[in-house]
């Protein structure tokens, strides 16, 4: 008898990654794509003088994270993006946190990412193609002080 999936257990099957929501503030955002949610120690090389070893002992140092882009399609009237941008001044930007969820089938969050004090570094209009097929595209990217994730 064939198995309909009903009584497998929650950790079979990994999560699918297409459902997926991004806010920052108040306002709720859809996006296509969410990437470059990494971090990494950056790592200390160090060898005294008189070790007996040649060569260094490696120790973890200052903590790194990658700026995260994302990509979303142009609607008439939204420029959220060029409006949060616009805001930069000398050494003066809003900062705010940003959060994605992988959500689950029932739009529940599974895993999030919150990114602390996050503000745009670059914003990239569409290409624009007098041929082209597509939906216009628009993408942000955005320089952070901080990743935090949570498991629910």
């Amino acid at each position: 008898m064939a198995d309909d999936g009903s009584t497998q257990s929650q950790t079979v099957w990994p999560l699918p990654k297409f459902h997926f929501q991004v806010s920052w503030g108040k306002d709720t955002m859809s996006f296509q794509e969410v990437s470059g949610l990494d971090m990494q120690a950056e790592e200390i090389k160090y060898r005294s003088g008189d070790s007996k070893t040649f060569s260094p002992i490696k120790m973890p140092g200052l903590k790194k994270y990658g700026n995260v882009t994302m990509k979303k399609g142009i609607f008439k009237g939204d420029n959220k993006f060029w409006e949060w941008f616009a805001k930069i001044k000398m050494n003066t930007v809003e900062r705010v946190t940003v959060t994605i969820s992988l959500l689950d089938e029932e739009a529940k969050p599974v895993m999030v990412w919150k990114l602390n004090n996050a503000w745009p570094t670059k914003i990239t209009g569409t290409d624009l193609k007098a041929e082209a097929n597509e939906v216009a595209i628009e993408t942000i990217e955005i320089a952070h002080e901080g990743l935090e994730i949570s498991l629910s």
